[in-house]
């Protein structure tokens, strides 16, 4: 199916009336956003939800009998179940709140590695992670004396799937994986790496920070262990994500964190833990993220992930072939399967630059090594200049994309 098919038309319109950003103008032009992959813009109605929290529900929760900690306490929890219908999870104690993708990693790294990783195993990356699916692997590995293995790419940014194969031996006891590339928009076979990884024995973490905004995400489909990813990047507030894990494995694992809702009881002596998902949520939790996140996922679901996808799909088809028909810019990572992310290199021009200068006609892009430094290694290049697109972009930003890009050529003509 395409976006062509009427059943997956979007309302382009209507759905950028919901985004009151999406009326700011940036030095006189109208704001063109094409960061999305670092955070999505927020709709009117999950404000709204964030507001109605603040001036009419705020209580904490799961410690009192009053009308408002109940009321927290029931849209806290209908929050979770939303979060388990989203990615299909099989039992809402599966789904943790955690503060983001990196929070629910680390979560996973020393709650599970530092319990179960013993001197010698090995973990298995790949070269596209983000560096929040490298460093507390990393972290833990040095404290257990374990090893890190790296699954390489090919020139379009694919893994290499048979290199990853012959990774695993007696010692791999984990691997950590993205579903998309934030650096690329590479969409990686994670469901047939995790039945690789299954039939060795060995549990799979998938990093979906890129994934959940734009693609159907079924964890039961995929058979994966652990599957994080963050509020914000799905129309969602800041400060607050989901970790989803099996229950037989979340039950093994050591909280990560201590205090607040995650006891039963305390002694001098010894100390009780709570069920999941409780167990790893200490302190008080994010109460209105929690409960605003809830709201972005009954937006998303309203417009729906196939339609999403779709014309996502449509608006990167569109960018490429523009930004392939202006001579002197090189797309990095032409994967055969990519979500809405353009990177990309301007000969001559260095892309700070290139941001700075876009940013003169209101187009706003990431530029840097987006925290994935390795895929830059990859490369052979310190940066590249990111376009990242969303639902309620437009074809004709793309155009405003490409235009500006060929003034910054002008400029260092």
């Amino acid at each position: 199916m395409t976006a062509r098919d009427p059943a997956l038309a979007l309302d382009i319109a209507a759905i950028r009336k919901d985004f009151p950003i999406l009326d700011l103008t940036v030095n006189g032009k109208p704001l063109v956003f094409l960061d999305n992959a670092a955070s999505s813009q927020m709709p009117q109605p999950v404000i709204d939800r964030w507001v109605r929290y603040e001036t009419s529900e705020h209580a904490n929760i799961h410690r009192a009998v009053h009308y408002l900690s109940e009321k927290a306490t029931a849209e806290y929890e209908e929050a979770r179940r939303k979060a388990q219908r989203f990615i299909n999870a099989p039992d809402e104690h599966a789904v943790i709140f955690t503060s983001g993708t990196t929070d629910g990693i680390n979560l996973v790294a020393h709650g599970y590695g530092r319990k179960f990783f013993r001197a010698r195993d090995e973990i298995i990356l790949t070269t596209l992670e983000h560096h929040s699916n490298i460093v507390p692997w990393q972290m833990v590995a040095e404290e257990k004396g374990a090893s890190i293995r790296v699954v390489p790419i090919d020139d379009a940014g694919q893994l290499d799937i048979e290199a990853y194969k012959k990774l695993f031996n007696a010692n791999t006891k984990f691997v950590g994986v993205t579903h998309v590339s934030n650096a690329l928009g590479t969409i990686n076979p994670v469901k047939e790496m995790i039945a690789i990884a299954h039939s060795h024995g060995v549990p799979v973490l998938v990093d979906g920070a890129q994934a959940a905004p734009h693609l159907r995400v079924d964890v039961q489909d995929l058979d994966c262990d652990f599957y994080a990813f963050s509020g914000h990047k799905v129309c969602g507030p800041t400060g607050i994500g989901i970790l989803y894990g099996k229950r037989e494995l979340l039950e093994k694992m050591q909280p990560f964190k201590g205090g607040g809702d995650m006891i039963l009881n305390v002694t001098f002596e010894k100390t009780t833990y709570n069920t999941i998902p409780h167990k790893f949520e200490a302190g008080t939790p994010p109460i209105a993220a929690a409960i605003t996140l809830g709201a972005a996922i009954d937006y998303l679901t309203g417009v729906g992930i196939d339609t999403i996808a779709a014309h996502e799909t449509d608006l990167l088809d569109y960018a490429t072939r523009e930004v392939n028909a202006t001579p002197g810019i090189r797309i990095i990572g032409t994967a055969e399967r990519k979500a809405a992310v353009l990177s990309f290199a301007v000969d001559g021009v260095h892309p700070h630059d290139v941001g700075t200068l876009l940013n003169e006609e209101g187009v706003a892009i990431r530029t840097g090594h987006h925290c994935a430094q390795p895929v830059m290694q990859r490369f052979k290049v310190p940066a590249t200049c990111r376009a990242s697109f969303a639902f309620y972009n437009t074809m004709e930003e793309v155009d405003a994309l490409v235009a500006a890009i060929r003034k910054v050529q002008k400029v260092f003509g």
